[in-house]
């Protein structure tokens, strides 16, 4: 009968949460970089400290145990909840009556079939939603669990945001030596933290005005005529000691047109994502997944309520390295 398969293993909270886990996850730009160091935390707040406009998460201590050492008085702290992310979905008995594994009989392999698919679809939407979440945290922005539009990480901690004209407009402006003034301002910001490296992620009208300006225009067809040479497509060159890549963003959150964003890239801890636990009872004080799914049996027996879940915080513990170009002169 289908109302004993919630009293199957395959389709406990345990089992479906591992099983959603393990789906093929297709990153976004922003996350195939895997330039944000991802954990699990056991709360749904996340308390951050702020001492010259650089970020740290304070570590969570056992009721009873010491924590951590007071600083000075210069040091601001200040509380992030984890916003919360759930998909839901419907499986109606109708849907499974007739269902079953090719080549099987197993009605609870035909209706996991039917979860699995309708989890890899909430999935989709979760990756997309994180991308989006990861976009704002490159332009030094945040969402909070009350929703709505994404917040100002450099308004919260009052820490200024560093704005370079790159004038890509002017055919004689030296770019080299606005990298060179894109490269020093990150420098300064990381104050002596090690790094790999600067990337920049370009609008569409940003990196159009930079691939043709005659400074920049040979550099790029060089690259390009290599890139065609391995069979790539170049949307992406280095030029004066940056890589410049073209990105708009997604279609929630994006770069706005006629800008770019340059951020260095290989520093501990610069971008993280924090992961919260899910609002169910067996997972209250447990260390959060990147997504959770569970199913319940819907009223009169008709089918099966499937929710699947993500409770991400992606935040830049030092804006101030986030540099906002423009491509005009001024």
């Amino acid at each position: 009968m289908l109302t004993d398969i919630l009293n199957n293993d395959a389709f406990s909270l345990s089992s479906l949460t591992a099983s959603v886990n393990k789906l093929p996850f297709k990153p976004g730009k922003l996350s195939a970089m895997g330039i944000f160091e991802e954990q699990g935390i056991n709360t749904t707040t996340a308390i951050v400290e702020s001492e010259n406009g650089v970020l740290s998460l304070i570590d969570v201590a056992q009721r009873g145990a010491p924590g951590q050492v007071g600083g000075r008085s210069e040091r601001q702290v200040e509380s992030f909840m984890v916003p919360h992310l759930p998909q839901n979905d419907t499986v109606l008995a109708d849907s499974v009556q007739n269902v079953r594994a090719f080549g099987s009989e197993d009605r609870l392999q035909g209706v996991m079939e039917v979860v699995n698919q309708r989890m890899a679809t909430m999935r989709r939407a979760l990756e997309y939603t994180l991308e989006s979440h990861r976009v704002a945290a490159v332009q030094g922005k945040y969402f909070t669990a009350s929703g709505g539009a994404a917040a100002s990480l450099f308004t919260k901690f009052g820490v200024s945001e560093t704005t370079i004209a790159v004038g890509l407009t002017v055919e004689t402006t030296e770019i080299r030596a606005k990298c060179n003034a894109i490269l020093d301002a990150v420098e300064d910001a990381m104050g002596g933290m090690p790094y790999d490296g600067v990337h920049v992620i370009c609008s569409k009208g940003f990196f159009d005005n930079l691939i043709t300006h005659p400074k920049v225009a040979e550099t790029y067809l060089n690259s390009v005529a290599n890139a065609e040479l391995r069979g790539e497509m170049r949307t992406t060159f280095e030029f004066g000691g940056i890589v410049w890549e073209r990105y708009n963003g997604t279609s929630d959150v994006k770069i706005a047109d006629g800008e770019a964003r340059a951020f260095p890239v290989g520093a501990d801890g610069l971008f993280i994502t924090r992961f919260a636990p899910a609002d169910y009872n067996e997972t209250v004080n447990t260390v959060g997944l990147p997504v959770y799914a569970k199913m319940d049996e819907l009223k009169f027996g008709k089918g099966f309520e499937l929710e699947v879940q993500s409770n991400p915080l992606n935040i830049c513990t030092r804006p101030e390295a986030l540099i906002k170009l423009k491509r005009t002169a001024s």
